[in-house]
């Protein structure tokens, strides 16, 4: 599945546009602070290249599966990017992914205003019937956002993950379209 050029999305705070190859930098920029490295789980990779950034960005842009987004403010600064992964047409679900980049733009509503925008884009256009995403349990923000936006924890995921060399929790959650 592609995101053609054209699409944008539009919401009270944020606008959600297609990826394109300028968006690099800045994604190179985000991935290289700790604090984002943290919740996107690349604390303990060690920080990536550009030309290993570009690699990864030429197989998301040809999987079919996945749909990518910049999340830039009203006024067109990009702060962060949100994605739909895994979806299956069959089945009609998803898997959310999202990162406000930009530290000083967290807790200021962009990251929930961006799920509603994605979510009524994934129930509306794809009609998807579930949309899910695992956090880690003490995501206590992001959890707060996914819950506002209609996520409902379904179970955690013990040892999912490590997480400076350590077991960690994750949860899961899911919004289906009924919800």
């Amino acid at each position: 599945m592609t995101v053609t050029d054209d699409v944008r999305l539009e919401g009270e705070l944020v606008l959600l546009r297609p990826r394109v190859d300028e968006d690099l930098a800045l994604f190179d920029r985000w991935h290289g602070n700790p604090d984002v490295r943290h919740w996107l789980h690349m604390s303990e990779m060690p920080e990536q290249t550009l030309e290993i950034e570009r690699q990864r960005w030429q197989i998301a842009r040809n999987d079919p599966t996945r749909l990518s987004f910049v999340i830039e403010t009203l006024d067109g600064v990009p702060i962060g990017n949100i994605v739909l992964i895994a979806v299956d047409a069959m089945h009609r679900r998803a898997e959310l992914g999202i990162a406000i980049g930009e530290k000083g733009d967290w807790g200021r509503g962009y990251g929930t205003d961006a799920i509603r925008v994605i979510l009524r884009f994934a129930f509306d256009v794809l009609k998807l019937r579930r949309v899910e995403l695992i956090t880690d349990v003490d995501n206590e923000r992001g959890i707060r956002a996914y819950e506002k936006c209609g996520f409902v924890r379904e179970g955690v995921l013990r040892a999912k993950r490590l997480r400076y060399g350590e077991p960690l929790d994750m949860l899961i959650m899911a919004v289906l379209r009924e919800d």
